[in-house]
């Protein structure tokens, strides 16, 4: 890369500030109410699991079409995460905010009135949109917040993402048990419409801007590359790996990835620059954030059905519903009390030392699974200590990518990481799919999956989190390059910023 030519006058990716009454004037809530928005959208992204079996008889739709439920919020967050984040940085990330919270609000609106699959899965294709909030907040957080708390404030948003995921399983388990099911959507809408509500009365719009101009053919690209991608991943169990659809979709995913990348590479204002994204310290992370991804999504999506399988099948412990998903509540209240923790460990002995110690306690808790498969609080026990190395995963992974990139791409760099995350829980969830649906047997008159299975979930996951560990030691060493030199990024006009390495350490480090 060649060296950094400075340009005269203010830096050529950052834009004016904006006027001074434009500051919080209550910053001690901006963190309370971003925190609220992440695990808002979190909860959205698992609140019709409990629902998809029930779904063909409620709403007439067969079960192919019910599985899109879950398939359409996937596909939109995967592509409008990084989207969305990039334009943040360009032209303001609270208004970026703002736009995606009333997205998820309409799209819960839309769930709320009708029982078509159709209507449904536009409702949640818009609620999967608003998953970029979590980078965005993140971003937000790293500008606004003072040095002191950046750290920990970040441990906590990321974390979001686990925390509303194991929340929201056993709420709607039990309103779907309790309530009619679209109530559940008329909650999120209310919530939602709250969080639109507190971050127009609190949080504040950044300074810090990107320059350029908007990048639409690499958006439709990347749109294009995922969408095919994932597309196979998550339903070429139902197609058929072998199918024409599914290699299809994989080839034509290839090709538009290739042809991308090479424009990508040749225009001056990027959607993804990927020359940043290739530097070790930005691959491997976003290698890490795959892996911990699966490894993460496995323990969310295996829990509740094995503790719900019959007697009958010899492990089983027919639990009801509710019981499934309260079976994840004491990881989500691991990640809250671990988030801090996880800022301090990443303060004291930086991020990669954070990631690499989440990594090992990811498979530890996979060994204890692995062994304990017959008792309800041993595998609340070993799903807890899956999730309270998730808590330090995903605290750690924004920190490690913001110490890589320029100021002004700390979102769509962010929104990136999240994308390589939701990557990771596809592929898991086409994994954890295939091991349930042909390593079966017939237990009490109906094909059930072995316990066998199970154990050989819990064996890929755990080995996937090793392969976290492997990725994360080779991660440049904390103690290179943190607060020594500037930090050099590719600017999205084209030019180079660079960034003192006193900014750096005020900002990036607790």
């Amino acid at each position: 890369m060649p060296p950094a030519i400075p340009a005269p006058g203010p830096a050529p990716d950052t834009a004016p500030a904006p006027p001074p009454g434009s500051r919080s004037p209550r910053p001690r809530l901006v963190m309370p109410v971003l925190a609220f928005c992440g695990m808002i959208v979190a909860v959205m992204q698992t609140l019709v699991v409990p629902l998809l079996p029930h779904v063909p008889d409620l709403t007439g739709a067969s079960p192919g079409a019910a599985g899109w439920l879950v398939t359409i919020t996937l596909l939109t967050g995967a592509v409008f995460t990084p989207v969305l984040g990039r334009v943040g940085d360009m032209y303001g990330k609270r208004r970026v905010l703002v736009a995606s919270l009333g997205v998820l609000t309409a799209g819960s609106v839309l769930c709320g009135i009708s029982s078509d699959i159709g209507v449904l899965i536009t409702g949640r294709a818009l609620q999967g949109a608003a998953l970029a909030v979590i980078p965005l907040g993140i971003s937000i957080i790293r500008d606004e917040l003072p040095a002191d708390r950046v750290l920990s404030a970040i441990a906590l948003m990321s974390s979001t993402l686990g925390i509303g995921a194991a929340i929201g399983l056993p709420v709607a388990a039990v309103v779907i048990e309790n309530f009619d099911w679209h109530t559940m959507f008329w909650a999120s809408a209310a919530l939602g419409l709250l969080d639109l509500l507190l971050v127009l009365w609190i949080v504040p719009e950044s300074a810090v801007r990107s320059r350029g101009r908007f990048d639409l053919p690499g958006t439709l690209g990347l749109a294009g590359t995922l969408v095919g991608l994932l597309l196979a991943i998550t339903r070429g169990s139902d197609w058929g790996w072998s199918s024409a659809r599914t290699l299809g979709l994989l080839g034509a995913s290839l090709a538009v990835g290739l042809l991308w990348g090479w424009f990508e590479l040749r225009t001056p204002s990027p959607m993804v620059d990927l020359r940043v994204s290739a530097r070790p310290a930005v691959l491997l992370t976003n290698v890490a954030a795959l892996l911990i991804g699966f490894a993460f999504y496995a323990n969310s999506l295996v829990t509740g059905q094995m503790v719900q399988e019959p007697t009958s099948t010899g492990y089983g412990l027919g639990a009801s519903i509710v019981v499934s998903g309260l079976c994840l509540l004491p990881g989500g209240l691991a990640m809250v009390a671990l988030s801090p923790v996880s800022a301090r460990i990443s303060a004291a002995y930086g991020p990669r030392t954070a990631l690499a110690l989440a990594a090992v306690v990811m498979a530890a808790g996979y060994v204890v699974r692995f062994f304990t498969s017959h008792s309800l609080w041993l595998i609340v026990a070993g799903a807890t200590v899956v999730a309270s190395g998730t808590a330090i995963a995903y605290s750690a992974l924004p920190a490690l990518v913001m110490r890589a990139v320029p100021v002004s791409e700390t979102a769509a760099a962010n929104g990136l990481n999240t994308l390589m995350r939701s990557v990771g829980q596809a592929c898991c969830s086409a994994v954890v799919a295939a091991m349930l649906a042909h390593v079966t047997f017939v237990a009490g008159g109906r094909s059930a999956p072995t316990l066998h299975a199970y154990l050989l979930i819990f064996l890929i996951a755990g080995g996937t989190a090793l392969a976290a560990l492997v990725a994360t030691l080779f991660l440049p060493s904390d103690r290179t390059g943190r607060g020594r030199g500037p930090l050099r990024g590719r600017a999205c006009g084209g030019g180079t910023v660079t960034v003192s390495a006193t900014v750096t350490a005020a900002r990036e480090s607790a």
